[in-house]
């Protein structure tokens, strides 16, 4: 049985942490702005600003903010504000015994997907695949992506939709919904935070990665049972796609297709859920319906 942390209202205080990359303070500035217009208090964390050449800060400080946070009873939800690199070499150190009797919200994506995948795997607990501080700069704070992570954060209904793709295999499902980046989902196989999919939706996306490589990925997937006996799949935005001085002969849903083909589950291609502007928020290890159809494709979480 999956824990769904306390929705928000008015006064609650959301933490803002980097775990992973650096992140300068003024890019999330306006995030921060936003967030308290929608009437929430935001505790600042120390990593934000904070640099160790790419990190945010070193692995302790890293592990140390995040676990001041996990561990203030006054702050309701920590939104992460950036991804990168960096959160698998600390959720190993994290200790959650507090954060289990009284868990909250952890928000972000990209290398966010490892907390994400611990939580559900380790803590049987939900978190909101969402945009990040980023996403708010530049009018971005307006558009139906990130009002989708208003919505989730306040406990309202989500239904979202997009139109079919070619390569789309049509039917409807259910099932808790799972993944995040497709590299992170890779990366964690065989470790404490290793997601087991089966009779799972699961959704994968990735951005900046040679195509030789998102191949390799889904055979490392396939091979490790992970494809087996999904009760759905999303393919999300697989953006700023590589190719070798030699192509590798296949655009990226091509060489995905080929590795799902064989299967019979619903699958989806091209649902908002990217490294690109175009990304809602999905709550991770809450129970979904995926309908695939000719006409339109939706995502709807039951509960």
């Amino acid at each position: 049985m999956i824990t769904v942390p306390p929705y928000l209202k008015k006064g609650d205080t959301i933490g803002i942490v980097c775990p992973a990359g650096f992140m300068p303070l003024e890019k999330a500035q306006t995030c921060i702005n936003t967030l308290q217009q929608w009437g929430y208090k935001v505790k600042v964390g120390k990593t934000l600003g904070n640099q160790f050449h790419y990190f945010s800060g070193t692995d302790e400080e890293r592990l140390h903010n995040l676990q001041q946070m996990l561990d203030d009873d006054a702050v309701q939800a920590i939104l992460c504000g950036r991804g990168g690199y960096g959160a698998s070499r600390i959720i190993d150190a994290l200790d959650f015994k507090r954060f289990k009797k009284k868990p909250k919200w952890i928000i972000g994506y990209s290398d966010i997907t490892v907390l994400h995948a611990h939580l559900f795997t380790k803590l049987k607990t939900a978190s909101i695949h969402s945009p990040m501080a980023a996403a708010f700069n530049d009018g971005g704070s307006e558009d139906e992506f990130v009002q989708s992570l208003r919505k989730a954060i306040a406990g309202k209904a989500y239904s979202y939709s997009c139109t079919p793709n070619i390569l789309n295999r049509k039917g409807n499902t259910e099932g808790e919904l799972i993944g995040g980046n497709l590299s992170l989902m890779v990366h964690l196989i065989g470790s404490a935070s290793d997601v087991n999919t089966k009779n799972k939706i699961l959704f994968l996306e990735d951005v900046g990665e040679y195509l030789y490589n998102i191949d390799r990925m889904f055979i490392q997937l396939k091979r490790a049972g992970k494809l087996d006996g999904l009760a759905g799949l999303i393919i999300g935005g697989f953006t700023d796609m590589k190719d070798t001085t030699t192509p590798f002969g296949q655009e990226v849903y091509d060489l995905i297709f080929d590795k799902i083909k064989e299967y019979t589950y619903p699958v989806c291609f091209d649902f908002p859920v990217s490294h690109s502007e175009k990304n809602y928020a999905l709550k991770v290890g809450v129970k979904h319906s995926l309908s695939v159809g000719s006409k339109r494709v939706t995502l709807k979480a039951i509960n």
